[in-house]
């Protein structure tokens, strides 16, 4: 049984998902939340408070693996900056923790868990409630953080059936 924890960086919210994967690749739901962050009095205060849950989280399930969304665009240069930052203090939690990160794109995460990389918030919630059995609404960003832990957890099953490093097979840009 491997446990992977799954993050979703947001610079107001950071949602994070934790699942276990047996050895036959089945996923099995852990735990999910969302980090509410928006409501510190600065920003780097905001950054602090998501490093801080994070580690608290990491010591409280115990993830031998961790995923998280890589960004890819935002609106405005500042909220770039904001995202990359929020992203940059959730790395820096997990690798603290002697943890490894592996990055996915958004459409890498909604191909693996729906079927198309342009599928919308709503059809990711209601296949991680699907694919994890959980009744009622998920969180929109708590969903994600569970798609990317899912995610990789079925990228990481077929690479070992495959016996290649996932950089190998990765398009270069």
């Amino acid at each position: 049984m491997t446990r992977i924890l799954g993050i979703d960086p947001g610079s107001q919210r950071t949602g994070v998902g934790v699942v276990d994967v047996a050895e036959d690749g089945k996923v099995s739901y852990v735990w999910h939340g969302a980090l509410l962050v928006s409501g510190e009095a600065t920003f780097p205060l905001r950054l602090k408070r998501i490093f801080d849950e994070l580690c608290d989280i990491i010591g409280t399930h115990a993830p031998a693996e961790a995923a998280i969304e890589r960004v890819f665009m935002a609106r405005n240069a500042d909220s770039a900056l904001k995202l990359g930052q929020a992203r940059g203090a959730a790395v820096c939690a997990v690798v603290s923790q002697g943890i490894v990160v592996h990055e996915y794109a958004a459409t890498e995460v909604k191909q693996a868990v729906v079927g198309t990389g342009r599928a919308d918030k709503t059809q990711v919630q209601h296949m991680i409630g699907m694919i994890l059995g959980l009744k009622g609404p998920i969180q929109a960003d708590a969903a994600d953080a569970l798609a990317i832990a899912i995610a990789h957890a079925h990228t990481r099953s077929s690479l070992e059936r495959v016996g290649i490093p996932r950089t190998a097979w990765r398009r270069r840009r």
